[in-house]
């Protein structure tokens, strides 16, 4: 009864007030007992991955909706309507345990709306999804605007980039090289009964095939291995830092790509990590007590290095820019609803800001890496474009075959390989 009240707090509180999964779910699982914690992921996880599928559900089986201080039961509904369709909890005690949290939720009156409800999509199941699945963007669960987006982008394999995003992600680690290489880390796995495969792009990564407690990976206590998904661990192998740079880490909380970067080259000069939030700077110092590591750690904004900076220009750059994080979604589904179309245009202009103002900070013949979470062109290609065409310095270093000028970068799609989406474009400063 709590765990689903818990949820049904959650999904409202992301939905009609936009905040944060994120932020939100570590709060109320402090207050449920621990064997309840996964449940309680695991019905924010999949309310909001399908969500507008069950509000449309939903929807067809209410008088009329459920507005204002009432939202937090309709929220319930959802959670008890994934637990009938997604899940394999016996359908009497998904019932049960979500009528119940009516109470907790001091919502009681509406015991008997709930009980009828789900009742109604246990023996309407067919009939009800059947008119919900005829629209792609409630069969797949996306936002209007960010399915009209990705058909334009990717008219080939838009409906695949949807399912993907509605996958479990798998969990990935990362072999610190200063303790082992990949070869002998997966022999310690497979001692510990851990299943995992190497990643065919990214040489430190490891696949598990199920995600286990960090705390049974051998040596995690130790720094020697870290969770990151593949395709976020390309950044540090593509920067490739040489010994004595000096590299900064802009946008780098929470430090996963900060400590591959000096996992990667123990010999370097030295790391500047940088970014806004103060809070998330913690992440980043937690991250590389636990691994051993040292960096600078230093708050402020990256598109004004004026106010933090005032040492040499930088010999490699990783601008891990601020984003619409739409290659993630499998990973944060909450995105799908917090984000908005006008954030695409803010989003980049703000990165553009970034991009101009950290190249002043690379020294000439310096490198900068541009990465995003983003599959949105507007945010990668299309950012890349424009920055070369005004940036008369700098060049273009293409990353693979199909890198060029003229489509610059290097666009990982989600699903993929079972890794995240992830952009990289590669730049260079004339000396």
């Amino acid at each position: 009864m709590k765990t689903r009240a818990a949820a049904a707090n959650i999904l409202h509180q992301v939905i009609n007030q936009g905040q944060s999964l994120s932020t939100l779910l570590p709060r109320y699982q402090q207050e449920i007992a621990a064997k309840d914690r996964a449940l309680l992921q695991e019905l924010c996880f999949g309310s909001l991955r399908w969500y507008s599928r069950l509000d449309a559900i939903a929807k067809q089986l209410l008088e009329k909706p459920l507005k204002g201080k009432y939202q937090p039961v309709h929220a319930l509904l959802l959670v008890g309507i994934y637990q009938l369709l997604y899940t394999r909890i016996p359908p009497h005690a998904a019932l049960a345990e979500t009528v119940s949290a009516c109470k907790r939720l001091k919502a009681e009156p509406f015991r008997g709306m709930v009980n009828g409800v789900l009742r109604n999509v246990q023996r309407r199941q067919d009939e009800l999804t059947a008119k919900v699945d005829a629209l792609p963007q409630l069969r797949l669960a996306h936002p209007n605007w960010l399915v009209k987006r990705l058909q334009q982008a990717y008219p080939e394999r838009w409906d695949s980039l949807l399912e993907a995003n509605n996958q479990h992600p798998p969990m990935w680690i990362r072999v610190n090289a200063r303790h082992h290489d990949r070869e002998r880390y997966l022999t310690q796995l497979q001692q510990a009964d851990i299943v995992a495969d190497a990643d065919g792009l990214a040489d430190s990564a490891l696949r598990l095939h199920r995600a286990v407690d960090v705390n049974a990976l051998p040596g995690f206590e130790l720094g020697h291995c870290s969770v990151q998904d593949a395709a976020a661990q390309l950044a540090a192998q593509l920067l490739e830092a040489a010994p004595g740079e000096l590299v900064l880490d802009a946008c780098a909380a929470p430090g996963g790509k900060t400590a591959h970067i000096l996992e990667r080259q123990p010999d370097l000069g030295r790391l500047v990590a940088l970014d806004l939030d103060a809070e998330r700077l913690q992440r980043v110092r937690q991250n590389l007590a636990r691994i051993g590591l040292d960096a600078t750690v230093l708050q402020g904004d990256a598109a004004r290095p004026e106010d933090w900076w005032q040492g040499p220009r930088f010999d490699r750059i990783l601008l891990d820019a601020p984003c619409s994080a739409t290659g993630v979604i499998r990973r944060h589904p909450d995105i799908k609803w917090l984000r908005r179309p006008e954030d695409i245009a803010q989003l980049a202009l703000l990165q553009a800001q970034i991009l101009d103002a950290l190249w002043q900070q690379l020294k000439p013949g310096g490198v900068m890496l541009y990465a995003t979470c983003s599959i949105l062109p507007d945010e990668n290609r299309e950012q890349i474009l424009a920055f070369l065409q005004r940036t008369p310095d700098a060049r273009h270093l293409p990353l693979h075959q199909h890198d060029s000028p003229e489509q610059p970068g290097w666009q990982l799609l989600p699903g993929a390989e079972q890794r995240d989406g992830f952009y990289y474009a590669k730049l260079g400063k004339l000396a």
